[in-house]
């Protein structure tokens, strides 16, 4: 069943250009990863200390090999707080 991870990341003041930089890498990878459908960081147009996440992978496994075999976590000290969610989406017949 696909899984899509969405939400918003609180980072703490003028560290923002410094996570989106740091997210790079992770955004390749997962791009790179053919069970990834999307995967995306970005800044939020209204507040400076905000960047929005979304995620799609073909499947709650892909998401969790990718989670244990991805880089390191050592930029999320920059963050202060998240509101993040995931959701499995069954597919229906239209």
């Amino acid at each position: 069943m696909p899984v899509i991870v969405a939400g918003k990341l609180f980072l703490k003041p003028k560290c923002r250009d410094e996570f989106i930089d740091l997210s790079i890498e992770p955004i390749s990878l997962a791009r790179a990863n053919q069970e990834c459908e999307d995967f995306s960081v970005s800044p939020d147009p209204i507040d400076c200390n905000r960047v929005n996440v979304f995620e799609k992978w073909v499947s709650r496994e892909a998401l969790d090999s990718f989670r244990s075999s991805g880089p390191d976590d050592d930029y999320f000290s920059l963050v202060e707080s998240f509101d993040v969610a995931e959701y499995e989406i069954q597919k229906g017949n239209t």
